[in-house]
């Protein structure tokens, strides 16, 4: 499903891919529904290959994106409050507490956070890939 939708470099919100064609992709705003085309200049990534540096080794976005959700049972992050109380390590430590602390910037967080909203906001409630979770569980 997060393989579905992406991030463009410049582009303030999260897209997903309607139609592809020859060096460009028609992407659709989550929320707002507006179209228009990703060009092969543009950087384009999909939040099913993202990953956040922990200890253990690099975890998937949507791994995380589960775990923030069950933390804040479905609801929205003020993500301006934490950043006004210098809050935003703090609680992003109470989700994953072995994080890199060297790697993980709180910009990076704070990006997190705004694309769960975000991702809430248009109906999403699971995040990791199945096929994933049944390739770990049979290891």
């Amino acid at each position: 499903m997060l393989r579905e939708i992406l991030s463009i470099t410049g582009r303030p919100g999260l897209f997903r891919i309607v139609s592809q064609g020859k060096g460009t992709l028609i992407v659709e705003e989550l929320g707002s529904g507006k179209r228009f085309p990703a060009h092969a200049r543009d950087k384009v990534v999909s939040l099913g290959d993202i990953a956040m540096y922990t200890e253990s080794g690099d975890t998937p976005l949507g791994e995380i994106l589960d775990k923030v959700y069950a933390k804040y049972e479905g609801k929205k992050i003020d993500v301006k409050e934490l950043l006004a109380s210098k809050g935003l390590r703090q609680a992003f430590e109470a989700i994953v507490e072995d994080y890199d602390r060297e790697r993980v910037y709180e910009n990076d967080i704070k990006k997190l956070f705004t694309w769960y909203n975000i991702l809430v906001e248009n109906g999403f409630t699971r995040f990791a890939e199945e096929e994933e979770k049944e390739e770990k569980t049979e290891e």
